[in-house]
């Protein structure tokens, strides 16, 4: 298995989004996020890719995974936790020894012990309140 950043085409975006079940976006609205992703990751078992995952953010202070797909037959084999490891590797080489930024994304109900087992903390907390989104259309 091995991760390539920045290799993520509009075609397997849509391929690995909609094989969790997601409602696909439009090509042209992948196509714009991928052209304003920091970095994209893709998961590769050979010449399939088996998942990935976007970084957006302001690459000072804030940094949020987006799009965190694994295709079903690859679950919990071990590709997400690659996947985090690649992300964590570039924020931290992207950011000033000294920094401290926030790595931030909302999870399916799902995903949220995955998460946790990697260090992140469910929201509401005793000091945050609960992450929160809304689709306009």
């Amino acid at each position: 298995m091995k991760i390539e950043i920045n290799t993520l085409t509009p075609k397997l975006f849509l391929e690995m989004y909609t094989s969790v079940g997601w409602e696909p976006p439009y090509v042209e609205q992948i196509k714009k996020a991928l052209a304003n992703t920091i970095a994209s990751f893709t998961a590769f078992d050979g010449a399939q890719a088996v998942g990935m995952a976007r970084l957006i953010g302001d690459k000072g202070m804030s940094f949020y995974i987006k799009d965190f797909a694994v295709i079903p037959p690859y679950q919990s084999r071990g590709v997400g936790t690659l996947l985090i490891n690649a992300l964590e590797k570039y924020v931290k080489d992207s950011i000033s020894s000294d920094w401290a930024v926030s790595l931030e994304l909302i999870s399916t109900k799902e995903a949220i012990p995955f998460y946790k087992k990697k260090g992140f903390e469910e929201r509401p907390c005793e000091w945050d309140g609960p992450g929160m989104f809304k689709m306009i259309r």
